[in-house]
């Protein structure tokens, strides 16, 4: 029997756009599983009391995914792809938003005013505005935000490939979703690995665009800088699944002092709030100036204070008043869609990034033909027969030189194991974010694999036929190509489904072995395929074989 583990407690609160809010608590508290239930990213699997609103809409009336970007703390990129290419595919995925409603209503206006618009900024504003663009103004302006102009032109890379660095990856993740429309951002310690330079500067900017958009940033950080913590406006701590303090960042120290503890003078902030709720580093900071000797509070019980206190009367307070969605409401802010772009657009822009992963991979496709011309040079002087009797005796041979065919072409489709695994991560992050649908990703993935299958399969018709000594007939020839080619493309999918199925190397591997095992056994080659079968189902097995 499984144990059943609750991860959040009775957390309540309101994250009002145009402040930017703070999520702060040590490691197991629950911030991961709050912020993904935030932005409607939570599994399934889990069981969620309660309701999650968007100006009084609940998750199941609109597409949360859409209205707001869930920013992982993992970094999952395709690593033959650019620092660039990965932001315009982002930005491009996501659209351009209410964008271009709000360029056409500032001209409108201007227009009203005798106003003479900016060139630089009337030129910007139109260009991203513009849907399905390949590439994109707004990701050169992320770009510089984000201190990765001078490396958008290099690949991402991974452990075998040689790329950019860990602080640069997160700073892509990070924009990777800024790039796009929204203006819900729930951020999962996008500064881990960067220096306090830079993590204070992305924090900065994250700061001018929530006060300036009135955008809506939840940021969830580890271990933040004095000098980033000032840059909040709100401040949520959490412990073992609960909300000790919810409001503003400059009263936290007000509320601890009520409970009786004291923050250093050379202590920051944020490493305070995190120690004085911890059982074993709390007495430090016990105020001594009360005469009273320590005891420990527990969680429990700074959650009791922080409700019985002017903030978290205050917030009842605010959620006691029901939102009412037809006045106070913009809907331009509540996406209702669950993809930006026309199914056209979509399948277009997942064709173009996969003709473009294809030809990064270039070398594996090359020295996969290179192989199969050797292993066709091998097989032309293994069965070399310009002239054979149709016979029994030499019938075998002919069986042999097929199966010898079929089987490389069969297991020229593994290649797709590693390949497909290596690109799953991203996938499903795209998949879960909704930047495009399964068969957006299927569909050109499958289409573009046929030329090759092609091109593999009439090079080793065309070395091999004549030399064995097949029927010289035309239509035999093109019957001959045409099932190779078949064998061929069924392979690269096949292998391509277990990969998706099972999702790892070692587990994927075991089963294309299998399978490969499962094709030979019952090819009819190495058991003949005979009336009288010893089970029924042998029959069947015998067809699904090639």
């Amino acid at each position: 029997r499984k144990a059943e583990l609750q991860i959040i407690h009775n957390v309540s609160g309101v994250i009002k756009p145009g402040r930017l809010t703070l999520l702060l608590g040590p490691p197991g508290c629950g911030k991961t599983s709050l912020l993904k239930a935030l932005s409607g990213n939570l599994s399934p699997s889990l069981k969620v009391h309660g309701e999650v609103c968007y100006n009084g809409y609940k998750l199941d009336e609109f597409v949360p995914q859409k209205t707001s970007a869930y920013i992982s703390q993992y970094d999952e990129h395709i690593p033959e792809m650019t620092v660039r290419e990965i932001l315009d595919f982002s930005a491009r995925c996501q659209g351009v938003g209410i964008r271009l409603e709000m360029m056409e209503e500032v001209s409108r206006r201007e227009k009203q005013a005798g106003i003479v618009p900016d060139p630089d900024i009337d030129t910007y504003m139109k260009a991203i505005s513009v849907e399905g663009l390949r590439s994109n103004l707004q990701t050169d302006y992320i770009l510089k935000i984000l201190g990765l102009d001078i490396c958008a032109d290099t690949l991402v890379g991974d452990v075998m490939r040689r790329g950019i660095s860990g602080g640069q990856k997160k700073r892509l993740t990070t924009g990777e979703m800024m790039v796009g429309p929204t203006r819900a951002l729930f951020m999962d310690e996008i500064t881990n690995g960067l220096d306090s330079s830079t993590a204070f500067r992305i924090v900065s900017c994250l700061q001018q665009m929530v006060h300036i958009t009135d955008a809506t940033v939840l940021v969830s950080l580890l271990q933040p800088a004095p000098e980033t913590f000032v840059l909040f406006d709100d401040l949520i701590l959490m412990a073992e699944g609960r909300i000790v303090y919810h409001g503003p960042r400059q009263h936290v120290l007000d509320f601890f002092m009520d409970c009786g503890f004291k923050c250093p003078e050379r202590k920051g902030v944020a490493d305070f709030v995190q120690e004085v709720i911890s059982e074993k580093d709390q007495s430090q900071y016990w105020d001594s100036t009360q005469h009273v000797p320590h005891s420990y509070v527990s969680v429990e019980a700074f959650c009791n204070k922080f409700k019985a206190s002017t903030y978290g009367k205050k917030l009842d307070e605010e959620l006691a008043v029901p939102y009412d969605t037809k006045s106070q409401t913009n809907d331009t802010a509540i996406s209702f869609n669950r993809y930006s772009l026309s199914k056209w657009e979509l399948l277009r822009a997942c064709s173009s990034r996969e003709w473009l992963l294809m030809r990064r991979n270039s070398f594996t496709y090359v020295f996969k033909t290179v192989q199969l011309v050797i292993t066709a040079v091998i097989a032309m002087t293994l069965f070399l027969r310009t002239r054979m009797d149709v016979d029994v005796v030499h019938a075998n041979l002919y069986m042999g030189s097929l199966f010898y065919a079929l089987i490389i072409l069969v297991t020229d489709g593994i290649p797709e194991l590693p390949m497909t695994i290596q690109r799953l991560e991203v996938f499903h992050k795209q998949k879960d974010l909704y930047f495009y649908p399964a068969w957006a990703y299927a569909i050109p993935a499958s289409l573009l694999k046929i030329p090759i299958s092609l091109l593999e399969s009439l090079v080793w018709t065309c070395l091999t036929y004549y030399v064995i000594g097949y029927s010289p007939e035309a239509v035999r020839f093109f019957r001959h190509f045409l099932i190779l080619f078949g064998v061929h493309l069924s392979s690269v999918s096949l292998f391509r489904f277990i990969a998706s199925v099972y999702q790892t190397h070692v587990v994927s591997m075991a089963a294309g072995s299998f399978a490969i095992l499962f094709l030979l056994m019952f090819s009819g080659f190495v058991i003949a395929k005979r009336k009288r079968l010893v089970c029924r189902g042998h029959f069947f097995l015998h067809l699904d074989s090639p």
